[in-house]
């Protein structure tokens, strides 16, 4: 018969019926739990050590792959499963450990911590990290929209608050007056595609247009420009609104109104809109295949276009019956949805950085005009637009729009633009035969390409603005 047991003593863990337990040890065990482990490791035997020759409890290995009832005894030190695990040296570290972290190499490269892998084998060291580039001159600080709070100051690149970019309250607009016409019979006055001499089809004796033609027969700009003008000069006497002298070539009638605490200026721009199909110079024009699509591409053409009262400066003999092509309100359609996907910019889509790239290059351009007029004069917002959709022809997709890359995307839009300065050609977007900047303007072309060099390699500081 097995021997007799006291009822209220438990028979140790491990033991078989009939065997004589293990005698208590004298002292009472070590209570932290970095003491029971070394405690532990000094009379535990070889199978319960791990690969390195140190005892890890609770980890993988031999010692856990054969644990001996030695160490699940209640009257051992050995840590339960749920204590804290003691630091393990990194010589005894398997694939799975991941302490110690690894120190850091003197060379100062980033190296894998020493280690060995299932089997014995050791891991290899990765190879270490290539030097980073040298990092790309930052963005200026931009103002945060006021809407959105406390007025601050970030980065471009930032993405604290996605908001809408503004750089300085705008103080210049553009007012379109539009007059329908009867069919025109248009025709090319120069090899570049954009200006036309516009005349009548039907016969004008008795229609209100007639007082407008020349001695030609065709549709003078000048003198509906002048007519316009003594309207407005007549509307505006009893406002605070002063008329600026007219400039030789300029489609608009410019308005100043005097508003503390700044001055805004208003272009009024008359354009005759033409219910005719595109003229053939406009062809290939309008790349915005990969960009918005084939089919976006083909509605747009259906639509009307306008003519503005734009004089060619390639005359000999300035007439003022000139006009050229305009596109505006595709423009503005194009950049209101400008997103390669449906819901690009939505409340429910992703924000991209199309926009605010513009804003930033449009104010880089007015900000140097203003330093520079006598040597920028020939530019104008209209050349950053151009640049704009030609960008934005050539990276298609949102993902290389993303409002978080805003920095690198201007960087980018900023070197195409560049670029077609220095090689002076920068196509219309509408008609690819119109080169926007000429040859003859050679030297302000330069002028512009140092000081937006000089701009960038300064971190722009142009845009600083004090509060």
């Amino acid at each position: 018969m097995p021997p007799a047991t006291h009822p209220g003593r438990l028979r140790p863990r491990g033991t078989c019926r009939g065997a004589r337990a293990r005698p208590r040890p004298a002292a009472d065990p070590p209570r932290t739990p970095r003491a029971r482990s070394a405690a532990a490791c000094r009379g535990s035997p070889p199978a319960a050590r791990g690969a390195g020759g140190s005892f890890c409890p609770g980890r993988e290995g031999a010692g856990r792959a054969r644990r001996s009832s030695w160490a699940r005894s209640p009257h051992t030190a050995g840590p339960a499963r749920s204590q804290a695990r003691p630091h393990t040296p990194p010589s005894a570290s398997s694939s799975r450990t991941r302490w110690p972290l690894p120190m850091p190499p003197k060379d100062g490269l980033q190296e894998s911590s020493p280690g060995r892998r299932r089997g014995g084998q050791r891991r290899p060291r990765s190879a270490p990290r290539a030097a980073r580039p040298a990092p790309r001159p930052a963005l200026p600080m931009v103002w945060v929209p006021r809407g959105a709070g406390a007025r601050g100051r970030r980065r471009a690149g930032s993405t604290a608050r996605p908001g809408a970019l503004q750089i300085a309250e705008p103080d210049e607009f553009d007012i379109m007056l539009t007059l329908p016409v009867p069919p025109l019979q248009l025709d090319a006055c120069d090899d570049t595609g954009a200006f036309y001499y516009a005349t009548l089809k039907r016969n004008p004796k008795e229609m209100y247009l007639s007082r407008f033609l020349d001695e030609e027969g065709k549709l003078s700009a000048f003198k509906m420009l002048e007519a316009l003008r003594k309207i407005i000069k007549e509307e505006v006497k009893n406002i605070k609104v002063t008329v600026t002298r007219k400039k030789v070539g300029c489609p608009a009638i410019t308005l100043q109104i005097q508003k503390p605490p700044s001055e805004i200026s208003v272009d009024i721009i008359l354009a005759l809109k033409v219910h005719h199909s595109w003229p053939l110079s406009t062809k290939d024009g309008l790349p915005v295949g990969e960009w918005l699509g084939t089919k976006v591409r083909k509605n747009l053409r259906y639509q009307d276009f306008y003519l503005v009262a734009k004089q060619n400066k390639e005359e000999k003999v300035l007439r003022g019956n000139t006009w050229r092509l305009s596109f505006s309100h595709i423009e503005k359609e194009i950049i209101t949805n400008h997103g390669n996907g449906k819901t690009c910019c939505e409340s429910d889509g992703v924000r991209c950085c199309r926009k605010d790239c513009l804003k930033l290059l449009k104010y880089l351009l007015q900000q140097l005009k203003t330093k520079h007029q006598k040597e920028l004069q020939k530019f104008c917002s209209y050349h950053a637009k151009t640049a704009f959709f030609h960008s934005c022809a050539m990276w298609p997709r949102d993902e290389d729009w993303r409002w978080e890359d805003l920095d690198r995307c201007f960087h980018r839009y900023l070197e195409y633009f560049l670029d077609c300065l220095q090689k002076s050609r920068l196509p219309h977007f509408f008609i690819p035969q119109y080169n926007l900047l000429s040859q003859n303007d050679r030297a302000s072309q330069d002028f512009l390409i140092r000081e937006i060099n000089y701009q960038i390699n300064n971190r722009f500081p142009i845009f600083l603005q004090d509060n």
